[in-house]
């Protein structure tokens, strides 16, 4: 696992929760998104994006999410969450997800969101700012 999560700049371990569970005995799928949500925000924390927007009222807005599910997880169990971004363009990203079990020493879950950058006061897309894409390619190649 540590070989596959090697390219990933961001990872967090978490414990299940049991009340997570689901009456199908795993773990809920909606709980998957709220993973990709946690990682997601651990990157955004890293970019300052939130200071970033607060300044200038442009930030990141999520479009669409999606999750391929690999393998049920179950309680007990604790994971790794990892993103990685991917596919940067002028006004958009891809961040790569993966939940990786550690119980069961494989991946859970493989899953992707489209990041769009926003101007949250004109109510429009925008270029990715400057600032904003050197702090991405510095955590990407762990120059931090």
């Amino acid at each position: 696992m540590d070989d596959l999560l090697g390219k990933y700049p961001i990872v967090l371990t978490q414990e299940l929760h049991w009340g997570d569970m689901d009456a199908f005995q795993h773990l809920n799928n909606t709980v998957y998104f709220r993973y990709f949500e946690d990682v997601r925000i651990a990157y955004f924390e890293k970019m300052k994006v939130v200071d970033h927007k607060d300044k200038t009222q442009i930030g990141p807005i999520l479009a669409s999410t999606r999750c391929d599910f690999r393998a049920p997880l179950t309680y007990p169990d604790t994971i790794q969450i990892a993103t990685v971004i991917e596919d940067i363009r002028a006004r958009r990203f891809t961040m790569k997800y993966l939940v990786c079990s550690q119980r069961l020493r494989q991946v859970a879950a493989e899953g992707e969101g489209l990041i769009v950058y926003y101007d949250y006061q004109r109510q429009v897309s925008c270029e990715i700012p400057a600032v904003i894409l050197a702090t991405i390619s510095t955590l990407q190649t762990g120059d931090s």
